[in-house]
């Protein structure tokens, strides 16, 4: 394993490995003003919602990392203290990338990116008319990280106003995470797109107590077919079955055919039950799994 001292790299060095290994970030595309009423858009990577009640995001513009230098929407948050953050889906990320173009202040960023200017409600900056979804702020604090190259700057922004664009939500009234179809800033020059393809749930413990994979038998723990994806599954179930759970699996077709196939042959027995627990956990049946590798 590579290993390496943070206070041994360049910046340049640093930032690369960071933002290339904490990824996928989401991007908050901020619109200011400065105190003069000149308009900016840029995108930060630096990003994400830090409380609910309050509501509360963070967005960090760092300090330019090649001349240590402050990026004008930092300047103008502290000038006037509001700002609209816009999500960015797919059909805007080519338009969000060249608003990251540093243009000289007063330049402004929606025209030259080929935006929509939407007045906003109850702060000042315009919003992003393209943007699914828009939340306008007011910057209750601003914390500098440090005055040296790439350090950053966080910008606590409390929500006030969200509004939706009524496409992607589903008939619940809820945002669709199929239908936003959200982008995220990777490493470089990288990206990813959150498709229907790559989506997938996990089940959260909050409403029951797992038994913990320290819980299941060792030849469950120790297997060499079952992930530790698997094995974290498995031990979100909220108790282990009893015998009589067990042996009713037996009669499972898929089961009998492997126990009649194997018969004699413990080791081989053993594998494909837990090739074929696999299989269940790929369909989500996590019990009827949990069955199999416990016969």
């Amino acid at each position: 394993m590579l290993t390496l001292k943070t206070e041994d790299l360049t910046p340049v060095q640093l930032q690369d490995y960071l933002q290339y290994a904490i990824a996928p970030r989401p991007i908050c595309f901020a619109s200011t003003v400065d105190a003069e009423g000149n308009i900016n858009l840029s995108p930060f990577s630096f990003f994400n919602m830090f409380s609910t009640k309050p509501p509360i995001c963070i967005f960090s513009p760092a300090r330019r990392v090649r001349d240590n230098t402050t990026k004008h929407t930092l300047e103008n948050v502290l000038e006037v203290k509001e700002c609209v953050i816009n999500i960015v889906n797919y059909d805007m990320v080519q338009q969000m990338s060249l608003a990251s173009t540093e243009y000289a202040k007063g330049v402004n960023e929606f025209e030259k990116a080929g935006f929509t200017m939407l007045q906003s409600e109850l702060v000042a900056p315009p919003r992003v008319a393209e943007a699914p979804v828009q939340f306008e702020c007011v910057v209750n604090q601003v914390i500098p990280l440090g005055d040296n190259h790439g350090a950053g700057n966080l910008i606590l922004a409390e929500i006030k106003l969200i509004h939706i664009n009524e496409n992607v939500l589903d008939e619940n009234g809820k945002i669709d995470q199929q239908k936003i179809d959200l982008v995220a800033r990777l490493g470089g020059d990288w990206y990813c797109r959150v498709t229907e393809s790559n989506l997938f749930k996990v089940a959260k413990p909050l409403a029951k107590l797992g038994i913990g994979v320290d819980a299941l038998p060792k030849s469950v723990r120790l297997s060499k077919v079952l992930t530790g994806n698997d094995l974290g599954m498995l031990g979100n179930i909220e108790h282990l079955p009893n015998e009589d759970e067990i042996d009713l699996v037996s009669n499972h077709p898929e089961v009998k055919e492997v126990l009649d196939a194997t018969i004699g042959d413990v080791t081989n027995r053993e594998r494909e039950l837990h090739e074929l627990a696999r299989n269940f956990l790929k369909n989500g049946d996590v019990d009827l799994a949990l069955k199999v590798v416990l016969l």
